[in-house]
């Protein structure tokens, strides 16, 4: 009660002074520019936003200045219906519609990201000091995107240069001794363009648990560069260059004895040459990126314990042709090569993978009021099944103000090297984990060398190929814009997802320890409603408001539940008692219900701007505490909370701003179960322009 009446008093005052203080401002400036945002990601072609059939939103680099964020992790974090979570080796990506992070395609400039050593693809490793947007697809995306996109895709678009030459430093200080640094540089006439981002971010880290040795999150430093080359050779052909570098240093700490480094590189080069007709565009990209990673642990006495390295390359040179029919509708063709290897610790070979690709894509729109999206892919794997990414989209748009929308795509997730060639065993405790297409050689191995007790997955279930986990997506929305003032985006979302590869145990060995490796074994749906609404004061106030419910099962599980075959206890010394449909909660990590709040301020005569944003997140679960193998609603819960987060910028002079910010304003911390809050974060913030 007290936070609602504070959060309303804050609503008072808020529209109070934006009603009153600029009401000689022209009224043609309050609208929401919902018309005005546009975006290429959901159909590689330059679409307004608005008109799009598909479930897409855009983060604009005018929202991210505000928030003065310095990682992506902060700026996807606040949006509806996104979640970021950690994986066991401290990465944190993206839940999307309740989906994992592994099944959510990251693109920097329409180019993929690699790097997932466990599965995840840390958002950290990205800072938001040049980005122009960042654009998102909910659903599966696989008709354009293949691999990966399951859960949709997300685009993180850097800057392009303005006229003339401009630049910009900027310098932010943050508790836990964190600092961001950034500058940018860019030049652009008639036919040549230039951008050159450098980005240096380090801090101390913090330890949410000071009982143990470790720290929660270590010392560490990383760097990014990034140049952007374009040259216009005349009015038909463009060529470009962009290329990108991050390399990161974490203290390695086990223990106070054990104690090491951790250094991740990553490169990326892309080079691209446009035709342009009045018929066709035609692209050519050519992209290499690599990313390195290895990590080491030495005893007191500077002898080396452990080492481990990950070194994984991806080639992918693709061309693509857009051919207008007319004004409004055009055929996307494309086809080309991704070329993947990996070398890492713990593997018995050097994997390698060639996938040949083509899609296709029709944008029709057979009257005014209505826009047909039809398209497919199809992708060739050597290892496992090739397969074929159909997707459907419409939009109807009843009138000016109100809109229908639905689209049906199909998204899979070829499984990766690790799960297919991983040989890991555990010195310490025993355990081994052995990737599917090595678990004869390893099992039979291990069977000569005495270590295998009983085999429980017969070894002939391994002869078939592993299945590529697959998901047919749904999303139904309804858009209406009130006025210039209000709008409403709903969209109802069904994700039916096959295969999904988990490990389970196939063998125990003779020191009690299981062997596990990996299985298509789950079949999960996840389905709910996202509500987001925009409203717009006057020229100095905004907000906006938006809700996600969510339900994510395990088919199987819920069928276990409903035949009564799932026990639990209050205790581990009380009885055991059957469990009814109703008490199985779903996957885990999942929350029923996720609302976001943000309220702006700008006052244009003072030159000043604020702005508050706050997240909510139901509770969930993260771990099965009665040992029946399942979330239920008798298992133990990581309590629902509110974050909130508040900035302030000034400028003090033209060209120079001035920001300070609390994060966690109420200093929220849960040190047994959430590794990302480390607690209130002050920070101050400097930037200078240059034109």
């Amino acid at each position: 009660k007290k936070f609602i009446k504070y959060l309303f008093s804050i609503l008072l005052v808020f529209n109070f002074h934006g009603v009153f203080s600029q009401e000689k401002q022209a009224k043609d400036s309050l609208n929401l520019n919902l018309i005005n945002e546009i975006i290429i990601t959901g159909t590689k072609t330059n679409r307004i936003l608005s008109s799009l059939p598909l479930n897409s939103s855009i983060i604009k680099k005018k929202d991210i200045e505000k928030t003065n964020a310095s990682r992506l992790t902060d700026v996807i974090n606040e949006e509806l219906g996104l979640i970021t979570v950690s994986d066991f080796g401290g990465g944190e990506g993206i839940q999307m519609q309740g989906l994992d992070s592994q099944y959510t395609l990251i693109l920097i400039d329409n180019q993929p990201i690699i790097g997932r050593s466990a599965g995840t693809l840390d958002l950290d490793r990205i800072s938001v000091g040049n980005i122009k947007q960042v654009e998102i697809v909910r659903g599966a995306s696989s008709s354009l995107y293949g691999n990966e996109a399951l859960a949709g895709v997300i685009n993180i678009i850097t800057d392009e240069p303005k006229s003339g030459f401009n630049g910009s430093l900027s310098s932010s200080y943050e508790t836990h001794n964190t600092l961001d640094n950034n500058i940018s540089l860019s030049f652009s006439n008639k036919n040549f363009k230039s951008t050159f981002f450098v980005n240096r971010y380090s801090s101390d880290g913090y330890d949410l648990n000071e009982n143990d040795e470790l720290k929660t999150v270590n010392k560490f430093k990383n760097s990014t560069l990034q140049l952007k080359l374009g040259y216009r050779i005349n009015k038909n052909f463009d060529i470009k260059l962009n290329s990108r570098y991050f390399a990161q240093s974490i203290d390695n700490v086990a223990s106070n004895s054990l104690t090491g480094e951790s250094f991740t590189a990553e490169d990326n080069i892309n080079l691209s040459v446009s035709h342009k007709s009045k018929k066709i565009n035609t692209d050519l990209d050519i992209y290499f990126t690599s990313f390195y990673g290895d990590e080491y642990l030495d005893d007191d006495n500077g002898e080396r314990f452990s080492e481990s390295f990950y070194d994984q390359t991806l080639f992918k040179p693709e061309i693509k042709s857009i051919y207008s029919l007319n004004k409004m509708d055009n055929i996307v063709l494309g086809f080309g090569l991704k070329h993947e290897s990996l070398n890492r610790t713990y593997f018995d070979i050097n994997p390698k993978q060639n996938s040949p690709f083509a899609y296709f894509q029709y944008d029709y729109h057979p009257n005014e009021k209505i826009n047909l999206i039809f398209g497919g892919r199809f992708d060739k794997f050597e290892e496992y099944k090739s397969q074929i990414s159909p997707k459907f989209s419409g939009i109807y748009k009843i009138d000016n103000s109100n809109s229908l929308k639905l689209s049906l795509g199909y998204g899979f997730k070829a499984p990766d090297f690790r799960q297919l060639y991983f040989n890991f065993s555990n010195t310490s405790v025993g355990y081994s984990v052995i990737g599917y297409n090595v678990i004869n050689n390893v099992i039979n191995q291990l069977i000569e060398e005495g270590q295998i007790a009983n085999i429980i997955i017969p070894l002939s279930n391994f002869n078939t190929p592993l299945k590529p986990e697959s998901s047919l997506s749904v999303n139904i929305g309804y858009d209406r814009i009130f006025n210039d003032y209000v709008s409403i985006k709903s969209n109802l979302f069904v994700n039916s997802t096959k295969n999904l590869i988990d490990y389970r145990v196939i063998a125990n060995k003779t020191n009690g320890q299981n062997v596990f490796s990996y299985y298509n074994i789950n079949n999960v749906s996840t389905y709910g409603l996202e509500v987001e609404t925009k409203f717009k004061a006057d020229n100095n106030f905004d907000i906006s408001f938006g809700y996600q419910l969510l339900y994510a099962f395990d088919i199987d599980a819920r069928r276990l539940f409903e035949k009564g075959e799932v026990y639990a206890r209050e205790n581990p010394s009380s009885p055991a008692f059957r469990l009814k449909k109703s008490d199985y909660f779903g996957l885990y990590n999942r929350s029923r219900h996720m609302g976001v709040l943000k309220i702006n301020y700008t006052n244009l005569e003072k030159n000043f701007s604020s702005n508050l944003r706050l997240k909510y997140r139901s509770r969930y679960g993260l771990y099965d505490s009665n040992s029946n193998n399942y979330l239920d609603i008798y298992d133990n819960f990581v309590k629902g909370y509110i974050t909130a987060n508040f900035s302030f910028n000034k400028n003090l002079k033209k060209n120079l701003i001035i920001s300070t910010a609390v994060e966690n304003i109420f200093n929220y911390k849960d040190p047994n179960n959430i590794q990302n809050l480390s607690g209130r974060i002050l920070y101050i913030k400097l930037k200078y322009g240059i034109n």
